[in-house]
């Protein structure tokens, strides 16, 4: 995957939002609408999941364009062009670590997102400095 790694200025954004905006690129160069999904990080990467994996909405758009721009923070968000890699749940160890992110950041709440199936739809996002 091309990219670039995260910055340390852009990690601390990502530390501090809670939810993020997200907008699936498309490839005439616009883009979506802004959804908000919830985004964790293991380690220097950024994850973010469905709690279902499915082809349409933002979650089928991200995947058939691989490409997305993300906000971070607010209320004068970042905006970061990220390519998208769909990891899935394959790595049993990165999929344990991404839960544990989950259960750690948004607690109970985190439930419908620590599943097989949200599992499945695991997504890293690569800053590619667009």
């Amino acid at each position: 995957m091309t990219g670039r790694v995260w910055s340390s200025d852009e990690l601390r954004l990502l530390d501090g939002t809670r939810e993020l905006q997200l907008a699936v690129e498309h490839p005439d160069g616009g883009t979506g609408p802004w959804v908000t999904v919830w985004v964790v990080r293991v380690g220097a990467d950024a994850y973010i999941r469905t709690w279902h994996r499915r082809d349409t909405g933002w979650y089928g758009g991200v995947l058939r364009s691989r490409r997305a721009r993300v906000r971070l923070g607010a209320p004068q968000a970042a905006e970061v062009g990220v390519a998208v890699e769909d990891v899935g749940a394959r790595d049993t160890e990165l999929t344990t670590a991404v839960d544990a992110a989950y259960r750690d950041r948004y607690g109970p709440g985190a439930g419908s997102m620590v599943t097989a199936a949200s599992a499945s739809s695991t997504l890293r996002l690569v800053p590619t400095g667009r």
